[in-house]
């Protein structure tokens, strides 16, 4: 089954599941199960104990600590303490408060939201985290709903760093596409500039931010998201009883007296610059031979600046916690950690059916879909889909990156090799598409937490968005293909984007948009 049709099974199991039950850990664990037992030839006891050792992977591999996935779960613990020790400072109320007098509309808070978005490129998990916890105090205080904040917050995340040559995206990307041109003899540009040429090229990153932009600034909420905005402006309901608070709102975080603004920055401010820091030594570190900036962020240890960085956060937090008093500390940090555990949950469920994914071949499988019949110029559009559907069904974009980007190198050097740069950036905006759609990628299922939504809600609500940028994206590919010309394409997709936003804003108020 191998490398098959039959490989779409587990992952699209699992999707329809959660789409259908609402129930994540239940259809992941589904979707683990059946795929063990198609890798197993149907034997229980082996497919258990396969089921066990990807598990216990997640933990320790070779005998050695796995220190990527090990290290964002320590973040994401360190995260949840520093929430509930902000909260318990008065220092997220008092920033409300503040942001409140400053910010003055529900516009104005999801735009802040967004422009964070686009300032923290450094990283796609650092800034799906960050930019979640930093602005949920002002969009709660302005009824923006929690469905909307995660939507902002993943539509800016992976586009930005896949667009951005100094991010671990981008060191990562840079680095395949040099191999890749190397392979093939292209020798007029390396790989950085090859990247830097590709970026009007990907499409449905600029078309996502855009778009993410217009919904912000135009109140453009339709379906699902339109639902969830009602209820949060008309009732100030963020979050259903049954979904259960976002990180630092357990009862048990009590605030112990009248915090200040700086309770909840300072804490921020020395994350953020620990985690940089720490993505720079690391970077060098890592580096053999001459240091740059790329060099840097190419070799650099993410997850583990992350942990080095949120320590020096937790430790800000805990002190300004203490000169306040350690009455109650001790259950705000329980009730931080509580607050994450759902999301660990689940992102130990998603890592694990990755790697039934893997052992399947299904990105290998999809892949070999495109084949040398499909006329030149419509591979990018084609490649932009296959790339999509891969990410959707494997949640990864980094693997759909690994799989498909050296396919397609090899595909536009035997058919065209001056297609080789737009074929490139369709397998990278295909990945982000695919991406964010998938309920099982890691990225949805931290901006999701760090926003405070119910993931599926996340998942749901941003689905039409993300859809309408992928057929904008699509057609202008097709456009960029058929002409060789990224101008057109790119006219395209900003024409076709500018029209799609004229039309929602009509259906908008055809149905009494949210006040502003």
């Amino acid at each position: 089954m191998e490398g098959s049709i039959w490989s779409l099974i587990p992952p699209l199991l699992a999707l329809v599941m959660v789409i259908l039950t609402r129930r994540v850990l239940l259809s992941l664990g589904i979707g683990i199960i059946v795929g063990a037992i198609m890798l197993n030839d149907f034997a229980i006891l082996e497919s258990i104990k396969h089921v066990a050792e990807l598990v216990g992977a997640i933990f320790v591999t070779e005998g050695a600590i796995n220190d990527w996935e090990l290290f964002i779960i320590f973040f994401l613990l360190l995260l949840g303490m520093m929430a509930a020790l902000m909260t318990r400072s008065g220092g997220t109320r008092a920033f409300g408060e503040w942001a409140v007098r400053k910010v003055k509309t529900r516009v104005g808070a999801q735009l802040l939201a967004f422009w964070l978005g686009i300032i923290v490129f450094i990283d796609d998990y650092f800034n799906s985290l960050t930019v979640g916890n930093v602005s949920r105090p002002l969009t709660d205080r302005h009824r923006v709903s929690r469905a909307k904040l995660a939507y902002i917050v993943d539509s800016t995340s992976a586009p930005i760093c896949v667009i951005s040559p100094i991010s671990s995206w981008g060191a990562y990307i840079i680095t395949i596409i040099a191999g890749i041109l190397a392979t093939h003899g292209v020798t007029q540009y390396g790989g950085l500039q090859a990247f830097v040429m590709m970026v009007p090229m990907n499409l449905y990153a600029i078309v996502a931010i855009g778009l993410v932009f217009a919904v912000a600034w135009y109140n453009l909420d339709v379906g699902a998201m339109k639902i969830h905005e009602t209820k949060a402006v008309e009732t100030g309901e963020l979050l259903d009883a049954a979904k259960g608070p976002a990180p630092g709102e357990q009862d048990q975080v009590k605030v112990v007296k009248q915090g200040r603004v700086s309770d909840l920055i300072l804490p921020i401010v020395a994350l953020v610059i620990g985690t940089v820091t720490f993505m720079i030594t690391t970077g060098i570190q890592g580096t053999e031979g001459t240091v740059t900036i790329l060099s840097i962020f190419e070799n650099t240890d993410v997850a583990r600046a992350l942990v080095y960085g949120g320590l020096i956060g937790f430790i800000v937090a805990l002190v300004l916690n203490l000169v306040k008093g350690a009455n109650g500390l001790g259950g705000s940090l329980w009730a931080g950690i509580k607050s994450m555990l759902p999301a660990i949950y689940i992102l130990i469920f998603a890592w694990t059916l990755i790697g039934i994914i893997d052992g399947l071949g299904t990105g290998g499988y999809l892949a070999s879909l495109v084949d040398g019949r499909i006329p030149p110029m419509l591979l990018p559009a084609i490649l932009f889909l296959i790339a999509g559907v891969t990410a959707f069904s494997t949640g990864t974009s980094w693997g759909t990156f690994g799989i498909l980007l050296p396919i397609a190198g090899e595909m536009a050097a035997v058919i065209d090799v001056t297609m080789i740069l737009p074929m490139l950036a369709a397998v990278l905006a295909g990945a982000i598409f695919g991406d964010h759609c998938s309920p099982i990628s890691d990225t949805t299922i931290l901006s999701s937490t760090g926003a405070g939504s119910h993931h599926i809600d996340h998942v749901i609500t941003q689905l039409p968005y993300a859809i309408l940028s992928a057929v904008i994206s699509f057609i202008a590919f097709l456009a960029l293909g058929m002409t060789n010309s990224v101008l057109i394409g790119l006219a395209v997709a900003i024409g076709l984007l500018v029209l799609s936003v004229i039309i929602l804003k009509r259906i908008a108020a055809d149905k009494q948009p949210v006040s502003s």
